[in-house]
């Protein structure tokens, strides 16, 4: 039998009490489906303020645990409940080797403040979160990391090492990274966990150089997500949703090529703008969701047997909490 996939979500969304969220970097048919879209902790937000019974959250799996944590009472169901490459690469006995890391260097326990990006697993935010420290966002990292050092600690940034690099030489100052040659966290500021993004770290400076010599006035735009080489040739630098301004307010005749996820660069206008990688910059976890998944899951609302609930332990939710609402506190 074959399914009308957009007409039945259509139906479903005007017959149930729900509300369909999809991240920027979904597919676009899955990402037109959508009443929310966003970047990660914008969509906690304004999923947070919606009054739908049902959530259907379009994204990876840390974004769905994002809005448990910070509306408990929730319901949040995800079509596919694909994980974060990068949000992998760190749990809570890896956090705990890393602070054990720090001591073993002569730093205190209680000399360390810990801030986890957003990318990371609810268990981590709350380890952050107990331990005093903060999440942070692409967006406000720099505010954070800011407020952060007026503690006097030490800087213990998970789980991106490109974003505690490219924010610690835009401070002036001085970073290293766990795993990564001689990192002693007695003589630098921000010590980072040595994880990384898969698709930002396509980018390189021989694909800057390329554009540059085939458009000699074009705009090169990245995600700090990118190696601190790329950076550091950008015309701009920002978050995801940074990016979108940067580009939406440039001249339509400006050639701009960016570096971040292509579903979202392939969105960001008809002309002028390109990809800044020879390899197609996929991000594979984003777009394992499809509209059979998007459809599938809401039946299983109408159902009644709903499917790929996201469910956050009482004391996850507690303190991964306490984390993000310590950044939300800092304007």
């Amino acid at each position: 039998m074959n399914i009308d996939y957009r007409a039945e979500i259509e139906r479903l969304k005007s017959k149930l009490d729900v509300t369909v969220v999809a991240h920027f970097y979904q597919r676009d048919e899955v990402f037109e489906m959508a009443d929310i879209t966003g970047d990660s902790l914008e969509l906690a937000r304004k999923v947070k303020d919606d009054d739908s019974e049902w959530t259907v959250f379009c994204g990876v799996g840390f974004m769905g645990q994002s809005v448990k944590v910070i509306a408990p009472e929730k319901r949040v169901l995800m079509p596919k409940i694909a994980c974060c490459a990068m949000a992998r690469m760190i749990d809570a006995s890896y956090y705990d080797d890393s602070v054990a890391y720090m001591e073993r260097h002569g730093i205190a326990r209680e000399d360390i403040l810990p801030i986890t990006y957003i990318n990371s697993d609810a268990t981590v935010k709350a380890k952050v979160g107990e331990m005093g420290g903060l999440v942070c966002t692409s967006s406000n990292a720099y505010k954070i990391i800011e407020k952060g050092l007026e503690s006097g600690k030490k800087i213990l940034f998970v789980p991106d090492r490109c974003l505690g690099q490219n924010f610690a030489i835009q401070m002036g100052l001085k970073s290293c990274v766990i795993g990564e040659g001689e990192c002693d966290p007695q003589e630098a500021d921000i010590i980072c966990y040595n994880g990384f993004c898969s698709v930002h770290q396509l980018f390189t400076p021989d694909d800057v150089h390329f554009y540059r010599r085939k458009y000699p006035d074009i705009k090169i735009a990245v995600h700090p997500e990118s190696d601190p080489s790329v950076t550091a040739l950008a015309d701009f630098v920002g978050s995801t949703s940074q990016l979108i301004r940067y580009v939406a307010e440039l001249d339509p005749e400006q050639k701009v090529v960016v570096g971040t996820e292509y579903n979202l660069v392939n969105r960001m206008r008809a002309k002028n703008t390109y990809v800044l990688s020879a390899t197609k910059p996929e991000c594979p976890t984003m777009n394992e969701t499809t509209l059979k998944d998007l459809y599938l899951t809401l039946k299983s609302i109408e159902d009644g047997n709903p499917i790929h609930e996201i469910e956050v332990d009482a004391h996850t939710v507690k303190y991964a909490n306490l984390a993000l609402e310590r950044m939300l506190a800092i304007k």
